[in-house]
């Protein structure tokens, strides 16, 4: 089975994470099949870039997104709130 998932990258302490999809047998380092985006979690507020094209035509295709990805997914795909000044 073809999953979008997490790859982890970076140093000790300070992760970064790339979106591809691969085999879900595969081990979490091997080769992918496709790179989709990136995921820094420790920027404030946290980084997420991701190519929803690809991401759309991936998903048509059957693969199926991991919990964390398909959480990113959401947050990306939804539009910003409008920021609220404090003013009536």
């Amino acid at each position: 089975m073809i999953t979008m998932r997490l790859m982890r990258f970076g140093t000790k302490k300070k992760p970064t994470y790339r979106i591809v999809v691969m085999d879900s047998t595969r081990a979490r380092q091997s080769q992918a099949l496709d790179t989709l985006g990136t995921y820094t979690p420790l920027d404030d507020p946290a980084g997420v870039k991701i190519d929803l094209e690809k991401a759309k035509k991936w998903l048509a295709k059957g693969v199926r997104p991991s919990s964390t990805v398909q959480s990113l997914l959401d947050r990306v795909s939804k539009p910003a709130k409008p920021a609220r000044d404090g003013k009536a």
